[in-house]
């Protein structure tokens, strides 16, 4: 085991939230599970390489966007899918952001965007930011436009 790794706490819904998750990631495991009858409540998984801990421990936390998961995303249409699979049933946010059905805050970015607003050319920096901040789902293309002043 790492020696960090996120722990998640669920609201009596463990065994959907790691069904969910499982099938939107490509790399995904289930490490082992835990069950009382036949209600997942303790399990450990992998996302893409990423360890995950988590209780099914009942309605007394919630999740907060103060806490989210970044998917660095290569390619539009890898952010397409991570989009429109982890926000279903869920709730779109601003600048790539995403809060899933179970209330888990993502955030779906492009790594060249890093480049974008990074960059020394403070304008084209700035146009980028701008850019971003007009959208939910990150578009790419539109972002490279911005960018290059167009």
């Amino acid at each position: 085991m790492k020696k960090i790794t996120p722990f998640l706490w669920f609201n009596d819904n463990l065994g959907e939230a790691i069904d969910f998750y499982t099938s939107i990631f490509k790399n995904a495991k289930v490490e082992h599970s835990s069950k009382n009858g036949n209600k997942v409540v303790s399990a450990a998984f992998h996302l893409d390489g990423q360890d995950f801990l988590a209780l099914d421990g009942g309605p007394h936390f919630t999740f907060s966007p103060a806490v989210s998961f970044f998917i660095n995303c290569e390619t539009q249409e890898e952010i397409d899918e991570f989009w429109e699979k982890l926000s279903t049933g869920g709730e779109s946010q601003r600048c790539g952001w995403l809060k899933d059905k179970f209330g888990l805050s993502w955030q779906i970015v492009p790594s060249i965007l890093g480049h974008f607003l990074q960059n020394e050319n403070r304008e084209k920096a700035n146009r980028t930011m701008q850019a971003m901040l007009q959208m939910n789902k990150l578009d790419i293309e539109t972002l490279q436009r911005a960018f290059d002043g167009n």
